[in-house]
């Protein structure tokens, strides 16, 4: 969803950077890079261990969670070949779900405001795993979803932690790189489109 349906990943970037700045700290690349695709909880350890911050995981996701609607109000917006893929899909008959590391209420939230909401059969979150991204879980869940084997299902992702998921379930996996993650390690996926417009999908 972050980053593949949604350009959310940008504003999540605003709302790390704002959060760090506030305790003197920088969201460096590094930590960026860390956390993405990781569940919520998972990220903000990470963040919290990397600068030491005396900070709990759930006060900085109260603080984020606030910072992060505040700043997507004039921000968030569907990512380039969304309705035109879907279109296509929907052409073809082809059923689609999300998986996401973010929780039920903020998955919808997010979905109904780029307008896909409705077009999908499920979205599998935070809220219905026991371990999340990298673990192939998220994604096996979703093969029992669409009733197939986890090799006749395409994932989409933007990052490595969410691509490895998908990989390790099976299933037919195809990178869709944002700017800040082309640099990302991607081996495995059977090829990185260039955006959801890319022919080849």
């Amino acid at each position: 969803m972050d980053g593949v349906l949604a350009n959310s990943e940008d504003v999540y970037e605003l709302t790390g950077t704002e959060t760090l700045r506030r305790r003197g700290k920088v969201f460096d690349d590094e930590l960026r890079h860390r956390m993405m695709g990781l569940p919520t909880m998972k990220a903000l350890q990470l963040m919290i261990d990397h600068h030491g911050l005396d900070d709990t995981p759930e006060a900085i996701a109260r603080e984020s969670e606030q910072t992060f609607w505040e700043l997507a109000a004039d921000r968030l917006a569907p990512m380039p070949g969304v309705a035109a893929i879907f279109d296509r899909l929907d052409a073809a008959g082809v059923p689609r779900g999300v998986v996401t590391s973010g929780t039920r209420a903020y998955a919808e939230r997010i979905l109904r405001i780029v307008g896909v909401r409705d077009r999908l059969k499920f979205v599998i979150t935070a809220d219905d795993v026991k371990i999340g991204k990298p673990d192939p879980e998220p994604y096996l869940m979703a093969a029992e979803e669409h009733g197939v084997p986890p090799e006749a299902m395409l994932v989409l992702e933007d990052s490595r932690i969410g691509s490895r998921a998908g990989i390790a379930a099976g299933a037919y996996t195809v990178a869709v790189p944002r700017p800040r993650t082309v640099g990302h390690d991607f081996d495995g996926e059977a090829y990185e489109a260039g955006t959801l417009s890319d022919a080849r999908l």
